[in-house]
């Protein structure tokens, strides 16, 4: 997965202006004051590659990585988002998060989330449980009752809600990720595109001056996936606008 990562990295760093990271690059990251979880070496050192010659890169942290401290920003140089943003990119409004916690596909973890992300029980656990411990434990309850398979009702409600953000003029282009399920959908009033999961199906989007395609890494170049081809159809612009929160 590293590998194929650079190598796509390197295939495109002649023509990238800005890279985004959609959360979820680590599994179960908890960086201690002095302690980072190991490996990604490789990938860690080309983002700083990249950062020092005046590319930016921003991460908006997913539910698998959001206990980020200071390092990715002082030592790499990467800007670390712990919620959504806005940003002008190519002469367009992109709205840009990781999408966990934005809608009501998840009832539970939409109440656990403030509690997991609150720098109180943050702070205890790196102190009850440092280095080995804290990582040997959060890696074993993701083994446990971790999942990685795809939730239809949640892809549906990241369409409802990338529709919302786009009928209400929040943003031209909506870009998501956390459903594991790679899609680009167009309506008259915009486009949302979903990064998918690189790791099984080496997905990921590309904003230029052509607009907003979704593209796979096949280990040597990168070809577009067509809409069908993404796993859902394109939607009419008369979708009914989400329930859940925003």
């Amino acid at each position: 997965s590293e590998a194929d990562l650079l190598a796509c990295l390197r295939a495109h760093e002649a023509d990238v202006t800005a890279l985004y990271l959609v959360g979820d690059v680590f599994d179960d990251y908890i960086e201690y004051r002095h302690l980072v979880p190991r490996g990604f070496a490789r990938f860690q050192g080309l983002l700083a590659d990249w950062t020092d010659r005046g590319i930016p890169v921003t991460y908006l942290v997913g539910n698998h990585d959001p206990w980020h401290r200071t390092y990715f920003r002082e030592e790499l140089g990467v800007r670390v988002v712990f919620d959504s943003l806005v940003e002008p990119l190519e002469g367009v409004h992109v709205y840009v998060a990781h999408g966990d916690g934005l809608t009501e596909a998840n009832p539970l973890y939409n109440r656990l989330r403030p509690l997991l992300r609150h720098p109180l029980p943050v702070w205890l656990y790196r102190h009850l449980l440092p280095g080995d411990a804290g990582v040997g434990l959060a890696r074993w309850v993701k083994r446990v009752v971790g999942k990685d398979a795809v939730d239809l009702q949640a892809v549906a409600a990241f369409r409802r809600l990338a529709h919302h953000l786009l009928a209400t003029g929040v943003a031209d282009v909506v870009v998501l990720g956390h459903t594991h399920r790679a899609e680009r959908t167009v309506w008259p009033c915009g486009t949302y595109l979903n990064t998918g999961y690189w790791h099984e199906s080496r997905t990921f989007g590309r904003l230029d001056a052509t607009g907003v395609h979704l593209l796979r890494w096949n280990g040597t170049h990168a070809t577009i996936v067509e809409p069908e081809a993404s796993g859902e159809p394109v939607r009419p612009a008369h979708d009914p606008a989400p329930t859940h929160r925003l």
